[in-house]
């Protein structure tokens, strides 16, 4: 049996000022303390997605005895040059993870599979690890569309990614991972959460994607997001194919966050 990494990931997406956020963090690292817990990143990560204004408030080289990493919401896809408003991956180098692909910036922003392909490729270059997102709206499952619309995703955003990985000797490997995020497009801050058979059935269905692409699916970790909070997550954690969460409106609550990843820890 494969035993895959399991993460826990706070998104608080247009949320918490630079106060809020370093209150947040030492909270949760006292919290950490005070339970007598001891790191093991090798099988367990919580992962914090603060606002970029947020990103050098935490110092990240600190939290490696916790098991908590630093991940930045999102990363341009140019590496530089007269792009308004835009960060650069080489400019989030105190981070180790980024969220990438994700269904508001897809919906809101345009984002196509080729623009997150590109900022798959880049983040990786910069020793970035995605969290790359993929999921389908309410009508592409309703007209049973799931496995071409997911298929359409995974295929063009990690397009000559493994390649990439595989014939690149300035990429150390060992340092970084690609995670998926499955986030139901319909499940997304509406209160709604898919059932255990949906989504147990759709991240294998994601699995042997990966494999029909080349990747080794068994081996990357594939959390789900979609409206978890505390009182689903414990059931949710528990399928075989679940390998932790992508935690947007729930993870906004410290002691909220805190259970779920309790949860996760328990099952890991």
């Amino acid at each position: 049996m494969t035993i895959r990494k399991k993460y826990c990931v706070a998104n608080f997406k247009m949320n918490k000022n630079r106060q809020e956020s370093i209150k947040y963090i030492q909270t949760l690292y006292n919290s950490i303390f005070n339970d007598g817990f001891v790191g093991n990143g090798e099988k367990l990560r919580m992962i914090i997605c603060p606002p970029f204004h947020s990103l050098d408030a935490i110092d990240v080289r600190s939290t490696s005895d916790t098991g908590i990493y630093v991940g930045a919401q999102n990363v341009s896809h140019y590496e530089n040059g007269a792009y308004t408003g835009e960060i650069s991956a080489e400019m989030l180098n105190r981070t180790d993870y980024v969220i990438i692909g994700h269904s508001e910036r897809r919906n809101y922003f345009n984002e196509s599979d080729d623009i997150i392909n590109k900022k798959i490729e880049i983040s990786l270059n910069n020793f970035l690890s995605p969290i790359f997102c993929i999921g389908e709206t309410f009508d592409q499952r309703r007209h049973h569309l799931v496995e071409q619309t997911l298929r359409k995703q995974i295929k063009i955003g990690l397009k000559n990614i493994k390649n990439q990985i595989e014939n690149d000797d300035s990429i150390d490997c060992s340092d970084l991972e690609i995670i998926l995020a499955y986030e139901p497009v319909w499940a997304i801050g509406t209160g709604e959460t898919a059932t255990s058979i949906i989504i147990q059935e759709t991240h294998k269905m994601i699995r042997n994607i990966l494999n029909d692409i080349g990747f080794d699916g068994q081996k990357i970790s594939i959390l789900y997001g979609g409206s978890v909070n505390r009182s689903n997550a414990k059931e949710l954690i528990s399928l075989s194919d679940v390998d932790g969460f992508l935690i947007g409106g729930a993870s906004l609550d410290l002691e909220h966050f805190y259970e779920i990843y309790k949860f996760i820890e328990e099952s890991a």
